[in-house]
């Protein structure tokens, strides 16, 4: 197997390591930290498919970036959901996550009134890749405590069996390297 996966994705190019999550499955490792000609190009790509929204949520930490880039081009606000209570989170909301790069259950916290800011909005969910749509899902939870409508599930990649999911946006199919 190569060490690296070449993807091609919003007119960008990039070679991503690949790497090992379990002794049978291996994932390309998508990261936008620190890369902002990835992050702007994602972005600007991905609010030409999307519908209309007025806010944006996304998961604590990889989704930031791009959702920070799409509120950013876009003037709409974007809320993310922390791995914590945090100290200034007054009425803190927790649901429980499952990733496929997390090996434990992970938690996603929003403050009330962030939820409070959702409340009869358009809610666009955001997140790097979506592959077994465990963030989805408690995404999907934190915004269910509001009256806010989810209009939207983007992101950059869609990975796995997520490729085949008609309920998602996303600009690139990401493969995973079974072994």
């Amino acid at each position: 197997m190569n060490d690296t996966y070449t993807l091609h994705v919003a007119g960008v190019t990039r070679e991503l390591p690949i790497c090992a999550i379990n002794e049978h499955l291996s994932i390309a490792a998508f990261i936008m930290f620190s890369d902002v000609e990835l992050t702007v190009a994602c972005a600007k790509a991905l609010l030409e498919k999307c519908p209309e929204f007025d806010v944006i949520v996304t998961a604590e930490a990889k989704g930031i970036p791009l959702a920070y880039e799409m509120s950013r081009q876009s003037g709409k606000v974007y809320i993310p959901a922390r791995k914590g209570e945090k100290l200034y989170m007054r009425d803190p909301i927790v649901v429980e996550d499952q990733s496929i790069t997390t090996s434990a259950k992970q938690k996603l916290v929003i403050d009330r009134k962030d939820l409070e800011a959702m409340n009869g909005k358009r809610v666009l969910i955001v997140d790097d890749v979506i592959s077994t749509g465990g963030s989805l899902l408690a995404l999907e939870a934190l915004v269910a405590r509001s009256t806010g409508t989810v209009v939207g599930r983007a992101a950059a990649l869609a990975e796995g069996d997520a490729t085949e999911r008609t309920d998602i946006i996303f600009l690139e199919k990401l493969p995973l390297f079974e072994h």
